[in-house]
């Protein structure tokens, strides 16, 4: 019997970087299912986990995150979002949810062998952590609906890829069950 989790990435975010403006209205057309997507998983007893980006602040931990990101102009596409106090956070300095982070251990201790993966950006870190969870062996589900992009074509694109090279299941996020 297999074990989900539900990784949410890069959500805690700022959106002070120079892609902000094309990401945002992405992020504010999938954020309703990304929030229905925590919910579930965490009625199902799921572990849902967030990988996020540290913003270069090495010395931050996820709460002091979660404030720079509350107190920016974007909090509310991070307030439905947050974690709670069951959720997990792991701190990433690069594209990948797996990249020099202990992401692989931990879902090893949970015996997870599959992950859903929600958040932005589809053609960037939600394609990269899709390709190194395919090559770690675990079940990959992409909720189109749930992933948000800066460039709608290579976000089409990367989903393809994810499909058809990594043979992750690309679904609604209405469809996904744990």
């Amino acid at each position: 019997m297999s074990r989900s989790a539900l990784v949410v990435i890069d959500m805690i975010n700022t959106y002070g970087h120079p892609d902000a403006d094309a990401l945002v209205p992405s992020v504010r057309d999938a954020l309703p299912r990304i929030v229905d997507l925590i919910g579930r998983a965490r009625n199902d007893g799921v572990p849902v986990i967030y990988v996020n980006d540290n913003f270069g602040e090495w010395r931050s931990h996820h709460g002091e995150i979660i404030e720079t990101t509350l107190s920016g102009p974007h909090s509310d596409l991070v307030e439905p979002v947050l974690p709670d106090d069951d959720s997990l956070f792991v701190v990433k300095a690069r594209h990948s949810i797996f990249y020099e982070t202990p992401l692989s251990y931990l879902l090893s201790q949970l015996d997870v062998d599959r992950v859903v993966l929600c958040g932005q950006v589809t053609e960037q870190c939600v394609l990269y952590s899709a390709l190194d969870a395919h090559i770690r062996h675990l079940d990959v589900t992409v909720p189109d609906d749930a992933v948000a992009h800066i460039h709608q074509d290579l976000a089409q694109a990367a989903l393809r890829m994810m499909e058809r090279n990594m043979n992750a299941s690309i679904r609604k996020a209405a469809s996904v069950v744990f």
